[in-house]
């Protein structure tokens, strides 16, 4: 239940990010779909915001389909092997990779599938190329959750320009308050996590290039083909 509200938290900031991009993009998707969804959280979120229009979902464990199948809120979900998606080129309006390509040994690839399946495709990956995210602690962490990329601004970009992809629009995100104070149930880590995000937040709004070099922040962009 924990990490249940916890995957919840993080799909309301996520779906603060596809809706920004696409606003600012003038994408207005009448079909959505997820590569990756894991529990649907970020589906639902953005069905509670209106946005997306008929959404679906793949992913690669039966586990992770079965929960999500169960939400009434996405209209369908389907196992897929990882790379490959059983639908025509350009059947859906807007794909979504969030937190995805991170995992994967080869994410242009699966960034040029989901292009080829949508006519647009927000993506959002951690950059972890930092001096924070060096710490042994981290490093470790990272590799638990099944981290293959370490990435920083560049390298997210470089994946779209491999994939044969156009950059639209991007965004950066320190991470909201609830985030930092999530797992703080003590009041001293309380305000300490309050310490926390207000130096970050204001160190990537005053000196956003220094803040990707001494933490961890959330990059998302929006892409699609140069022929879309």
């Amino acid at each position: 239940a924990l990490y249940a509200r916890w995957r919840a938290l993080g799909a309301i900031g996520k779906a603060d990010h596809v809706i920004s991009l696409c606003a600012a993009a003038g994408v207005a998707p009448r079909s959505t779909l997820e590569v990756g969804c894991g529990d649907g959280a970020l589906l639902c979120a953005l069905h509670r915001r209106h946005f997306g229009g008929r959404l679906a979902g793949v992913e690669i464990t039966e586990a992770a389909v079965e929960i999500a199948r169960g939400r009434l809120e996405i209209d369908l979900v389907e196992l897929y092997d990882g790379l490959h998606l059983q639908v025509p080129d350009r059947a859906y309006d807007l794909g979504i990779l969030s937190h995805v390509l991170e995992h994967v040994p080869d994410p242009a690839a699966l960034l040029a599938e989901v292009a080829r399946a949508c006519r647009a495709v927000v993506l959002e990956v951690p950059l972890e190329a930092n001096w924070s995210a060096r710490r042994a602690g981290k490093r470790e962490h990272a590799a638990e959750v099944g981290h293959l990329q370490r990435l920083d601004r560049a390298a997210a970009r470089g994946i779209v320009a491999r994939a044969g992809l156009e950059l639209v629009g991007e965004l950066e995100d320190p991470l909201p308050l609830e985030v930092h104070r999530f797992f703080a149930t003590a009041p001293r880590a309380h305000a300490a996590a309050g310490v926390k995000w207000a130096a970050r937040s204001g160190l990537h709004h005053l000196l956003p290039g220094l803040a990707r070099r001494a933490f961890t922040v959330h990059y998302a962009c929006l892409c699609r083909s140069p022929a879309a």
